[in-house]
């Protein structure tokens, strides 16, 4: 009752009294000849460092912006000249902690370390480094080099190079994924979908909300033993009040998997039972863990190559280095050495681009490239430095999707408890992350949440977005606002009852479908390469 009272007031309020309505950018054709949506989802990289370069790369079909939203060619990356020797010089800056300029640089460390600051606290200072809790009001973008020179990566001597944070990669650097935004569609205004880490984002991805959590500390649900998550049958998993995209997607009848490496993260909403994972949850190579919860299952390349991916597929990297990359592919080796392939910094990222051309060459190969949709990106910026102010959430005019403030987390855990505000499960560190940037919450449990604090009503900072499918607008840019749950509104529309949603940030989210030729599949003969793998030792690899 209480958030059917939220959805209704929030509705009134931006019919009534705003104005507000959702732009919706249209595709050519029906969505309904989609009959696969594959979301690959890596770690901690932001537009710029990734992307940034792009319009730059020989033989590019784009151009450097700042862009007009008609003009698809254009890519709003870095500022950026070549020099006498064919070096980008660019013009993107922060100021270091000697007041000293920090320029973004190509940086040519593959495995970038100590990792970057990205947490709530920090993400905000990066957008505002005076004024954290007014990052929505004012975002600057100038503190990315100042919060990790106090955090991550404390200065002892100063250099052009020594910010990992200003750092980009070219198409020298990640070949494949050039490859891949030059030849489908990207989108240059798509942007996580909370200003912070890894899980309040993946939660925004399989939620569409983080019900309050702001920090990764909470990733694990209750039950599970951070010291060894692969225990079996000890947990429920989070259990959001408006419930998850599974819970959709299961009670509509839609098949789904979770293809993943080593950990896979649908279980944190679904839990970790024998029989969740027995149905749900699949090896992407060779994982004896993984096989053993449906020994008769086939891995995703089996299924690629079969022509029998389910509707909607979620893949997940390997969060350990645990990879040994083989010819034949990654076989996971345990937690004791190899390659991390989520990308997530110090690991390599070529580590992590390789087995993703694996995953996207074989879709491309299979029965069901003709139908599908691949969408890859990226969870969060990761503390790279981007240029683009991160705007407002569309939820409808709302504070936040749900009606759950930051650091006030609720679920359906322990009811009624835990539908009071702070009564929510592993909810601690989300408050004192929240009480690091706004004094005023002091007392969270039973004050208000205060109004000058940072709410969910501001997306995240630009992450890479690019859409592999044979319906794809070959080489377009969109520049239409994204967020993660953008993702989960497209899934509604094609697999769901008309009007099917989570929260107001899904029902309110742009579907991107500009993106899109549904009438003439232009990209169904496109060639997709293989990314080269990646070499121990080179490019200060790995990180010590």
């Amino acid at each position: 009752m209480r958030y059917a009272k939220i959805v209704a007031a929030s509705l009134l309020i931006a019919m009534a009294a705003l104005g507000l309505s959702v732009a919706t950018a249209r595709a050519e054709g029906n969505v309904h000849k989609v009959n696969h949506v594959i979301i690959i989802m890596q770690e901690n990289h932001s537009f710029d460092n990734y992307l940034g370069a792009l319009p730059y790369a020989p033989g590019s079909p784009y151009h450097a912006g700042a862009c007009k939203n008609s003009d698809h060619s254009c890519v709003d990356g870095l500022t950026c000249t070549f020099d006498e020797s064919g070096n980008l010089n660019c013009s993107n800056s922060n100021l270091d902690d000697d007041n000293s300029v920090v320029s973004s640089f190509h940086d040519s460390n593959y495995c970038p370390g100590p990792d970057l600051q990205h947490d709530w606290q920090g993400s905000h200072g990066e957008a505002n480094f005076l004024s954290p809790a007014d990052a929505l009001v004012s975002t600057l973008n100038d503190g990315f080099v100042l919060v990790n020179d106090l955090t991550e990566q404390i200065d002892t001597t100063e250099s052009p190079t020594g910010d990992d944070t200003m750092g980009f990669y070219t198409q020298d650097d990640l070949p494949f994924y050039y490859q891949l935004a030059q030849t489908f569609a990207i989108d240059d205004r798509y942007f996580c979908s909370e200003v912070g880490p890894t899980f309040p984002n993946r939660s925004f991805e399989m939620a569409a909300t983080s019900f309050g959590h702001v920090t990764t500390n909470e990733i694990y649900p209750p039950g599970v033993n951070p010291a060894n998550p692969f225990i079996v049958n000890n947990s429920d998993g989070y259990q959001p009040v408006t419930g998850s995209i599974f819970d959709l997607l299961d009670a509509a009848g839609v098949t789904w998997l979770n293809y993943a490496e080593d950990v896979p993260t649908s279980p944190i909403f679904q839990g970790n039972h024998s029989t969740f994972l027995a149905a749900h949850v699949r090896q992407i190579f060779n994982n004896v863990l993984i096989k053993s919860y449906n020994p008769t299952a086939n891995n995703f390349f089996t299924d690629a190559a079969n022509g029998t991916l389910p509707q909607v597929s979620f893949i997940d990297p390997s969060f350990s280095p645990g990879q040994v990359l083989t010819p034949a592919g990654p076989i996971f080796n345990g937690v004791s050495g190899g390659f991390e392939t989520d990308e997530h910094p110090p690991w390599d990222i070529r580590a992590g681009e390789y087995v993703t051309s694996q995953i996207i060459g074989a879709v491309r190969k299979g029965p069901n490239w003709k139908d599908s949709v691949i969408f890859l990106t990226y969870d969060e910026h990761g503390g790279f430095y981007d240029h683009v102010a991160p705007p407002a959430a569309s939820q409808g005019g709302a504070l936040n999707p749900d009606g759950i403030d930051p650091g006030l987390c609720e679920d359906l855990s322990n009811p009624p408890a835990s539908l009071l505000p702070g009564g929510g499960a592993e909810c601690e560190f989300s408050e004192s992350d929240v009480a690091a940037i706004c004094a005023t919450f002091f007392t969270p449990e039973t004050a208000p949440y205060p109004a000058e604090c940072a709410n969910f009503n501001q997306l995240g900072f630009r992450v890479p977005f690019i859409v592999i499918s044979p319906f794809a607008k070959p080489h377009y840019v969109s520049h239409t606002v994204g967020d993660h749950t953008s993702m989960l509104a497209f899934i509604e529309q094609r697999f769901l009852p008309k009007g099917s949603h989570l929260t107001l940030r899904d029902k309110n989210a742009n579907r991107l479908q500009d993106m899109f030729d549904f009438n003439h599949s232009p990209s169904l003969n496109a060639v997709i390469s293989t990314a080269p793998a990646p070499v121990l030792g080179e490019h200060d690899c790995p990180f010590p």
